[in-house]
């Protein structure tokens, strides 16, 4: 798949596609309904298929400050988009200037001139331009004075609801992994470069691969047992500590997933953290001798889980 730059109109082979117009973030059981309505429509008409999403996420440049609350990174989106069959996506810079462009403009601008979409497909709540004034019925008759055809997909229920980025963020802030599995289609991943920590887990038995929560929703803090892919395309089983290490001072907000049976050294190296199942809540023991227990008895717990959980794709 062709990762696009939203800078330039796109090439010339990617023109007359149908096109899977939203943010996409988590790219969850709905998200996947609606870009693959596109993709289904483009092979249909042997048109290209072309995901256009918007980066960064349109929440976060109204509401800075809010905690954070991204299910994917830009680069997981992409990935994603590409294991799903897209023929190319682009990421739109989500600036003040875009948002402030009124629906029109945006229809004329974007998907006219820039992308020269043929179609559009959307999730029935998408919404566009200044104030969030364009509403889906809104885009079909602006598109169709283009000559684009537009589309709408309605919302996916699954597990007893709407599949929805926020029902997935409830679901791992209340630690239920499970059911923010089955609403994602995967078991949820923090990605990022392994970091220098205070060499604690070594101290103990149990080195561990520190990571960055950076712009990631926080899921309830805890024990969980995890799988971690490496840059090299191993695959491995482990037990990690999200939160703030109460046993330590100062408090520390990180993710150090302990790999089993792996020696060796990933400081510098990009990987990725799925988190199967939550364990047991953080907690502060009343000295080191019995953390390490606690310890053992979760690597076993979570190796245990883990043997009974699918294989890893």
């Amino acid at each position: 798949m062709e990762w696009l730059s939203g800078d330039s109109p796109v090439p010339a082979h990617w023109r007359g596609a149908v096109v899977a117009l939203g943010n996409f973030d988590g790219f969850h059981l709905g998200h996947q309904a609606v870009v693959g309505r596109a993709l289904a429509r483009a092979r249909a008409e042997g048109l290209p298929a072309l995901v256009v999403t918007f980066d960064p996420h349109p929440a976060r440049l109204f509401r800075p400050d809010a905690p954070p609350f991204l299910l994917t990174s830009i680069a997981q989106r992409m990935a994603l988009f590409a294991a799903f069959g897209m023929d190319g996506a682009l990421a739109l810079p989500f600036t003040r200037a875009l948002a402030a462009e009124p629906p029109e403009a945006f229809v004329a601008e974007w998907l006219d001139a820039r992308i020269g979409a043929a179609a559009v497909v959307t999730g029935t709540d998408f919404t566009f331009g200044r104030d969030r004034a364009g509403t889906v019925a809104h885009l079909a008759t602006l598109a169709a004075a283009r000559g684009i055809a537009a589309e709408t997909v309605a919302p996916l229920h699954a597990e007893g609801g709407i599949a929805s980025s926020t029902r997935v963020r409830a679901a791992l802030r209340e630690g239920d992994m499970a059911l923010a599995t089955r609403l994602l289609g995967r078991p949820f991943t923090i990605a990022g470069t392994v970091q220098h920590g205070d060499k604690l887990g070594r101290q103990l038995g149990y080195p561990t691969a520190n990571l960055d929560l950076g712009a990631y929703v926080r899921p309830a803090y805890g024990v969980y047992a995890v799988r971690g892919r490496l840059a090299d395309g191993r695959v491995l089983g482990g037990a990690a500590n999200l939160g703030v290490r109460p046993q330590f001072d100062p408090p520390k907000e990180l993710l150090e997933p302990h790999f089993f049976d792996f020696s060796g050294d990933l400081y510098g190296q990009p990987i990725a953290v799925e988190l199967i199942a939550r364990l047991r809540g953080e907690a502060r023991f009343p000295t080191l001798d019995a953390l390490v227990r606690q310890i053992d008895a979760d690597c076993v717990a979570a190796a245990q889980l883990l043997a009974g959980f699918a294989p890893a794709l």
